[in-house]
C-alpha cells in the first residue's frame, strides 16, 4: 500500500504508473497528475518556477517523462482510491477525475474509485463527520486491498 496527497499524490501517480506491480493498492490525495497542463488551472501558474512550463521545450521534455497522467497505459495497475475535494482552488480536482478515468480505462487490475469530498478545499472538509467518514472509507479501502494482512 502506498499513500500521499497533494505533492506527495504527485508521487504516488508518479510511482503507480511507474511500477505498477509494487502495490497492492494506492491512497492519492489531491493530487497534481497532469504534468504538462497543470499551469492552466487553480494555482498552477504560481507553481512554474517550481516544476516548470510545458510552454519551454526542454522543460515539456521533462514534464511529460514523469507525468502520471501521460504515462498510464494498458496494464494491472493496482486499486486506487482518488480523494479530491470538489472546491480546492489549489489543485483543481480535474487532475484526480481525469486520471481516475484514464486508470478505469487502462487498466486490467483493481478498481479505480474516485472520492468527491463536497464543499471542501485543499486540505478536505474541515467538518468532524467528513473526516471520520473519509477515514473510514481510507481504512476500508486499505484493508480491503491488502486483505487485512500486516505490513512485513
Amino acid at each position: 500500500m502506498i499513500s500521499g496527497a497533494s505533492n506527495g499524490g504527485l508521487l504516488v501517480g508518479a510511482v503507480m504508473t511507474q511500477a505498477p506491480e509494487l502495490f497492492a493498492g494506492v491512497l492519492c490525495g489531491v493530487p497534481l497528475l497532469d504534468m504538462v497542463r497543470y499551469h492552466q488551472f487553480g494555482s498552477g501558474r504560481t507553481w512554474i518556477s517550481e516544476y516548470g512550463s510545458s510552454e519551454n521545450e526542454a522543460e515539456f521534455r521533462a514534464l511529460y517523462a514523469y507525468s502520471p497522467y501521460h504515462k498510464v497505459k494498458s496494464a494491472k495497475y493496482p486499486a486506487l482510491l482518488m480523494l479530491a475535494s470538489d472546491h480546492d482552488d489549489r489543485v483543481d480536482p480535474m487532475h484526480a477525475r481525469k486520471f481516475t478515468a484514464a486508470i478505469q480505462d487502462a487498466s486490467s487490475g483493481g478498481p479505480a474509485l474516485l472520492r468527491v469530498e463536497r464543499n471542501a478545499g485543499h486540505g478536505g472538509a474541515d467538518m468532524r463527520k467528513a473526516e471520520v467518514e473519509k477515514g473510514a472509507d481510507r481504512l476500508s479501502f486499505a484493508l480491503s486491498v491488502t486483505k487485512g494482512a500486516a505490513a512485513k
